[in-house]
């Protein structure tokens, strides 16, 4: 069996399609926000310190996304009832991807090896990407760190 190369996206690449389950019932795709720019962040777990504090910031500028013409979307490797129960119990607006077959964070290159207290493991490195109207990927956030964030992709989206 041929282990797979992992994906690099750069800036300028065309933006991996995708199609999953997401919270509250249906399902989404790259083609439900074509011509519009969007931005899609991949966190490793639901109701995690890390991941409910980055989903909470970006639920708070969900808003001013909005007005900006900017879709926001979550992709994790949860369940989609799990991503149900997030969203309850902390009233989140954004809609969430269940990507539990892990595609689409292979697609964009952030499902990887990762290390914790010695021990390494493959899983979800919190990465976001910000997609332009024309479907091409604007900017990268690689191993992002939580504080700030979305006030920096808001800023970065504003530009497009």
């Amino acid at each position: 069996m041929t282990e797979l190369a992992p994906v690099e996206l750069k800036i300028g690449d065309k933006a991996a399609d995708f199609d999953l389950p997401r919270d509250g019932g249906g399902h989404v795709r790259l083609a439900d926000f074509a011509g519009k720019p969007l931005v899609i962040y991949f966190y490793p777990k639901d109701d995690t310190t890390a991941c409910t504090t980055e989903s909470i910031s970006f639920t708070a500028l969900a808003a001013d996304f909005a007005k900006i013409g900017v879709a926001l979307l979550g992709v994790s490797p949860d369940s989609v009832k799990s991503h149900d129960k997030f969203v309850k119990k902390h009233a989140l607006s954004i809609p969430l991807a269940a990507d539990e077959e892990k595609a689409m964070a292979m697609a964009y290159g952030v499902w990887r090896e990762k290390s914790m207290y010695g021990r390494t493991y493959m899983g979800v490195v919190r990465s976001t990407f910000l997609i332009g109207a024309d479907g091409r990927i604007a900017r990268i956030w690689d191993k992002v760190k939580v504080a700030g964030h979305a006030e920096d992709v808001f800023a970065a989206a504003k530009e497009l």
